[in-house]
């Protein structure tokens, strides 16, 4: 016979998380707009009607705050993927032009990714070591879909694929700022796929390319 025990347990869970994902929104938009040092946890609770200890409850203390804001800001960019995780190859590259016209559609998701990146260079920033390991692993996977779609017999350079692994990132990042500032100006989405075929089509080129350096 069927009880409803299991239903009943379940419930508090399911309380319990999106309460969590209510908090991370609102530290979301208060990172967003203050960053991390200046944004209080007592703003971030008086958002969700809950208390600077309860918010403390959740996630331990405000570092760790940041880093579950971070997951979920990586998660959200990613939700609407087979498997949930960036393709290879020539669909990474039109992964990341899609990812930027959905961008120009949820300013505060890209205020809060930019503000933070920038603020993680500064001594003892609880979030360095996530965003170093972060754009390690993209330029891993940048690289290795760059290499996919260049001829095999004339691959480029290894300085090459580093370099435009690199570069793809900053002009992503670079232009994010831009439109932040200017939105009316500044056509996310065009830009980027301007700039990534660019550096794509430079790349792979490769040695018989004019060089600069």
């Amino acid at each position: 016979m069927t009880t409803s025990t299991p239903r009943r347990a379940q419930r508090p869970r399911e309380e319990t998380a999106r309460r969590r994902e209510d908090i991370l929104r609102a530290a979301m938009a208060t990172f967003g707009s203050h960053g991390y040092t200046n944004g209080s946890l007592a703003e971030i609770a008086d958002q969700v009607g809950m208390t600077h200890a309860g918010v403390l409850h959740h996630f331990g203390s405000k570092g760790r705050l940041l880093l579950e804001v971070l997951e979920f800001r990586d998660k959200t960019d990613v939700e609407h993927l087979e498997g949930k995780h960036i393709p290879g190859g020539l669909d990474l590259f039109r992964h990341l032009v899609l990812t930027a016209e959905l961008n120009a559609e949820r300013r505060g998701l890209v205020q809060t990714y930019a503000v933070l990146s920038a603020e993680s260079c500064t001594d003892d920033h609880p979030g360095k070591d996530w965003f170093r390991n972060r754009y390690t692993q993209l330029r891993l996977e940048v690289g290795e879909a760059l290499r996919e779609v260049c001829d095999p017999d004339d691959p480029p350079l290894d300085q090459d694929v580093a370099a435009a692994a690199a570069a793809i990132l900053a002009v992503m990042d670079g232009l994010q700022v831009q439109w932040l500032l200017d939105p009316d100006v500044v056509d996310l989405a065009h830009a980027s796929a301007f700039a990534i075929e660019a550096i794509l089509a430079s790349a792979v080129a490769g040695r018989k390319r004019d060089r600069l350096l």
